[in-house]
């Protein structure tokens, strides 16, 4: 047995079942075939791209398993000619269907996938981001960008279990004022909401930034600073609106890339990468208790994870009123290394790390629950570097307190 066979065999908690509000038709078990822990569903150079990046990841109503992620034809810089792809698995992520394009970019960059189940009837809906494929990050943060060739905000949606996609429709007008430069959603699964007065909301953690402050010290140049939001559908990805917004710009602390979980309480946790801030540490965190529509504190360091270095994370509540909340993300705080699993018993108030998947260098994440004893964590990683591919490794479930099994 290789030591990710012993690692993926580790363990974290029993879960039962959950209740809802309004419950949906349940999602049948994943159907997971014996055998098998990890698999390969892109790799760079192969399938006509250099590079795949910025993977995202759900379970369908059918217990398919989607694995999102951005095929980037020059190379893994983020602008450029980018497309969303798809691969589609039915025996639990052992093995993957064709490669298809849900968004192609023609020249421009489409990415940081960010799909989510409406609970209300297991369509897939897929919010993405768009800019000019010769524009870059900092040319769009300085307002340099041509009319309509910045960050844009697209929605899509599947009924036929990911098989096919509607056109990207364009959701800018509703999602973002007119002030702001850069837009990420995600990257990483959105949020359907389970419990509570919002139930059957689709929430989706993002992040922006602003035109400087006329006369301060960032006028004319690049801001130095980020905002994390919220943008939110109460109508199955029909009508979208903005929930809670970050407006400081004190640079303390810089929320960029954004995950999010619903606790068994019913609020919303949010935990974001700190991007360029001066505050101790790279993550920061904070609660909603109204949905996303505001936050309940302003975001501030989470110290128990210190090891995690300047990179997206992902969240994940497994199901049970007495289940942990997960987190992975890389474990070496200076350097993209390391895939590693952390657990909370206290709803994001305290992790311990469970598990570091594997030595090797990593970088962005997605969790998924595969059912009540796996979860699935797609993850970028390589030998020499972090984006030579994208891995989906299975996890048992065996534990109630998250601990895993020697």
């Amino acid at each position: 047995m290789t030591p990710l066979s012993r690692v993926l065999l580790a363990a974290t908690a029993f879960l039962t079942p959950l209740t809802t509000a309004h419950p949906a038709r349940p999602a049948p078990p994943v159907r997971l075939a014996s055998g098998c822990v990890s698999s390969v569903p892109y790799t760079a150079g192969r399938g006509g791209y250099a590079t795949y990046r910025i993977p995202a990841t759900v379970v369908t109503r059918r217990g398919t398993v989607l694995a999102f992620a951005e095929g980037r034809h020059g190379g893994a810089g983020d602008s450029g000619d980018i497309d969303v792809l798809l691969r589609r698995s039915t025996d639990g992520g052992c093995t993957w269907g064709p490669q298809t394009v849900v968004a192609a970019g023609e020249g421009d960059t489409r990415g940081n996938p960010a799909p989510v189940i409406d609970p209300r009837t297991g369509a897939v809906v897929l919010v993405t981001s768009y800019n000019g494929g010769s524009v870059t990050e900092a040319q769009i943060m300085r307002g340099e960008a041509a009319p309509g060739r910045g960050r844009r905000v697209f929605v899509q949606r599947s009924v036929d279990d990911g098989r096919h996609f509607t056109p990207p429709r364009d959701i800018t007008a509703e999602v973002k004022p007119a002030r702001w430069r850069w837009y990420a959603t995600g990257p990483g699964h959105a949020l359907a909401l389970t419990r509570g007065p919002h139930t059957g909301r689709l929430l989706v953690p993002a992040d922006h930034s602003t035109a400087p402050p006329a006369g301060s010290p960032d006028s004319g140049r690049e801001p130095r600073y980020y905002g994390a939001h919220a943008l939110y559908s109460d109508d199955g990805g029909r009508t979208w609106h903005l929930g809670f917004t970050d407006t400081t710009q004190d640079g303390s602390t810089n929320a960029n890339e954004t995950s999010a979980a619903q606790l068994p309480d019913g609020r919303i946790y949010f935990t974001s990468r700190d991007q360029n801030g001066t505050s101790p540490g790279n993550r920061v965190d904070t609660y909603s208790g109204d949905g996303g529509e505001t936050l309940d504190r302003p975001w501030r360091r989470q110290p128990t994870l210190d090891d995690v270095p300047v990179v997206e994370g992902s969240a994940l509540q497994l199901l049970g009123a007495d289940a942990p909340l997960m987190f992975s993300a890389p474990s070496t705080p200076t350097t993209r290394r390391g895939m590693a699993l952390w657990s909370s018993p206290d709803a994001g108030r305290t992790f311990t790390r469970l598990r570091t998947l594997s030595p090797r260098p990593a970088a962005y994440s997605d969790l998924v629950q595969l059912d009540r004893s796996a979860v699935g964590v797609l993850y970028e990683t390589g030998a020499e570097g972090p984006y030579e591919r994208i891995e989906f490794a299975r996890v048992r479930l065996d534990r109630p307190t998250g601990a895993p099994r020697e």
